[in-house]
């Protein structure tokens, strides 16, 4: 009960991205690019789902939950790590550090849960097409976003609360570009293992009951598409879904590919952390708008009111 007393530490020192001494300016307009890039990007989904009413269905709904986690993922890590790449005091305060390792847990265990139902979504929409509307209701969608939402949030809470009532003594740098369990977890001065167990059980049992549901929901929609006998029917129900595995990919292959390392350098650590937070929320926009034709002509009316339309777009197909 009196472990928070001997607590001393009152900032920790970001030591920042292994191995890239010299890189710094590089890196701050590279970051800074993909950074502005994704809130950017996002803002533009959010407003054209927002605006057009032809896209206020579930499957946008979740799009725009989405667009929402993007902005905000990218946002944990990436203003501090710009900060010191620009030369800036790499220091965070111990109240910075709980925070950034809250919501960094917290949008990413929403992440996980939110990709699950916009798979259960596909599965409703290819499998039970006739009953779709009924199925996904209003009450439905808003039940299953709010509960994503919470869900992170109490993740998020069991792992920063076993995080920091631990006691922190000298030395305080962290070794690595933001304040992540492993790294923070090495610099208590007190037995860690019960947090170690209970931060891998809680994160890899999200991780791989989240992928298992999303494989069954994706198992089945296989199943129902091999069943649809025209090859355009095949064609055009396969390509809704397109855009979602593809993004389910850019998350779980970075991090299926660092687990599966036996010893996993801090380099490909931190590449894989940076795929997550700023690649990842930046690819996502553009993987759903390229890929969707209600997406691509919001855009270009939304693009249109302000003057600027980059799209070259004709018009939406009849259906």
């Amino acid at each position: 009960m009196e472990m928070k007393n001997y607590t001393v530490v009152t900032e920790f020192i970001l030591l920042g991205i292994p191995e890239t001494e010299g890189l710094e300016t590089m890196l701050f307009a590279l970051f800074l690019s993909l950074y502005l890039c994704t809130l950017s990007e996002n803002v533009l989904i959010l407003t054209a789902i927002i605006s057009s009413s032809h896209l206020h269905i579930p499957m946008y709904f979740f799009l725009g939950n989405l667009s929402i986690f993007d902005m905000g993922f990218s946002s944990v890590t990436s203003p501090k790590m710009l900060f010191y790449l620009s030369g800036q005091t790499p220091a965070i305060s111990f109240q910075g550090c709980v925070v950034q390792l809250f919501f960094y847990h917290f949008l990413g265990g929403t992440a996980a849960l939110l990709y699950t139902v916009m798979a259960y979504d596909r599965f409703v929409a290819i499998c039970h097409p006739l009953r779709y509307t009924v199925i996904m209701n209003h009450k439905l969608c808003f039940i299953l976003a709010t509960s994503t939402w919470m869900s992170g949030c109490v993740h998020a809470t069991i792992l920063t609360s076993l995080t920091f009532q631990l006691p922190y003594c000298d030395p305080n740098q962290v070794g690595y570009y933001f304040c992540d369990l492993p790294a923070v977890l090495a610099l208590a001065c007190a037995d860690t293992s019960l947090a170690q167990w209970v931060s891998f059980t809680n994160v890899g049992l999200l991780l791989l009951i989240c992928f298992f549901l999303i494989l069954i929901s994706y198992t089945r929609i296989r199943i129902s598409i091999s069943r649809i006998r025209s090859v355009e029917g095949r064609r055009r129900a396969f390509s809704t879904c397109t855009a979602h595995l593809t993004a389910i990919l850019c998350v779980y292959g970075p991090i299926i590919i660092i687990y599966l390392q036996p010893t996993p350098s801090p380099l490909l650590g931190s590449v894989v952390q940076i795929l997550n937070n700023l690649v990842t929320p930046m690819l996502n926009p553009l993987i759903y708008s390229l890929r969707n034709k209600d997406v691509k002509f919001a855009l270009h009316k939304v693009l249109s009111v302000r003057g600027i339309s980059p799209l070259s777009y004709r018009g939406r197909k009849k259906r």
